[in-house]
């Protein structure tokens, strides 16, 4: 018997999410909705989810809901959907940070309501493209790579497991944490480089010489500064530095130090401190893009099986199995 999951939100994570359960339709039974119509239709004729729905009707009968969406709409969206809820949903979200959603959970899901945080590796494959949206889903997104889990104090054992398995499903290996470590190792890898890619952009664009160099910057510009182009739009950035302002404020410091530090090394001409900055950071960089690939962390604690039963382990998890024998004798 499947379970119904929503998905709020038909972008990249939310489509890449709905195209790896295609093949569970026996355990799962794929509800979306996208604010924008041209988007939600595209998802619905390519199968991303079985139906789409209006916003309040694709929660209504869920048992899980997952929020793709930036963070910025998901204060409105759990507001709206909230009341609409039925007992025991697991409510689910993909922001990189988790502090400011918490607060809002607790603000508008009612009592029996459970949420938790996803934080969603793409796989590196993902990295080079230039695509966003619906067009840079994929069912391998997840593949291969870990995922975390942030369960909040309190949180029943039912439903953290219940995130474990649909993990699981989408090809990734959970990695428990609780929010401050989650959102502090985010601020490292998400939310400073797009304020590196800020900055630059604020030291370059409209300073002196900026009418002639804006002709010849090429791909190292628009590499950096792609920080800002692919990831968070600028109302989501700015709740989540806000919402996260002691780590974001460490990690600007410890940037500026390094920069500090290399700008030393070349103002007083030293050649191999210079190249020894440089280096380590090639190294260094390559040396992550390896690891990333291989992702050998995925062996660590031995190999995760997929469970067979999902749809009818989450029915008996979510509504218990009293629900699941009256459905089973309203089939027969």
């Amino acid at each position: 018997m499947a379970v119904q999951l929503t998905i709020i939100g038909l972008g990249q994570i939310g489509a890449s999410v709905g195209m790896a359960l295609k093949d569970k339709k026996d355990s799962i039974r794929r509800v979306g909705y996208e604010k924008d119509a041209a988007v939600a239709k595209a998802a619905e004729s390519l199968e991303v989810v079985d139906e789409v729905r209006s916003l309040k009707d694709a929660v209504r009968d869920a048992g899980i809901v997952l929020l793709a969406l930036p963070l910025s709409e998901i204060r409105e969206t759990l507001k709206q959907m909230g009341p609409e809820l039925q007992e025991n949903t697991v409510v689910l979200d993909t922001a990189p940070v988790k502090g400011a959603v918490l607060g809002w959970a607790k603000e508008f899901l009612p009592a029996g309501r459970f949420y938790l945080g996803l934080v969603p590796a793409p796989h590196p494959e993902s990295f080079t493209s230039t695509e966003s949206g619906l067009n840079a889903a994929s069912p391998d997104l997840f593949k291969r790579t870990v995922m975390i889990v942030d369960a909040p104090p309190g949180t029943p054992r039912e439903a953290e497991q219940l995130a474990f398995d649909l993990v699981r499903l989408l090809g990734a290996k959970p990695m428990l944490t609780d929010l401050a470590e989650s959102d502090g190792l985010m601020t490292s890898v998400h939310l400073l480089p797009q304020l590196a890619a800020a900055a630059l952009l604020d030291a370059t664009v409209g300073q002196a010489g900026w009418a002639e160099a804006r002709k010849l910057a090429g791909r190292p510009y628009a590499g950096v500064t792609g920080g800002l182009a692919y990831y968070d739009d600028v109302a989501s950035l700015r709740s989540a530095i806000l919402a996260n302002r002691i780590n974001v404020v460490n990690a600007l410091d410890m940037l500026i130090a390094s920069l500090h530090g290399l700008r030393g090394d070349i103002q007083n001409g030293d050649e191999e401190s210079v190249d020894e900055r440089l280096q380590q950071a090639f190294d260094s960089r390559e040396r992550w893009l390896d690891e990333r690939s291989a992702a050998e962390w995925l062996k660590e604690g031995g190999d995760q099986a997929e469970l067979p039963g999902f749809g009818e382990q989450v029915l008996q998890t979510l509504f218990g199995q009293r629900i699941i024998d009256r459905a089973r004798k309203k089939n027969n």
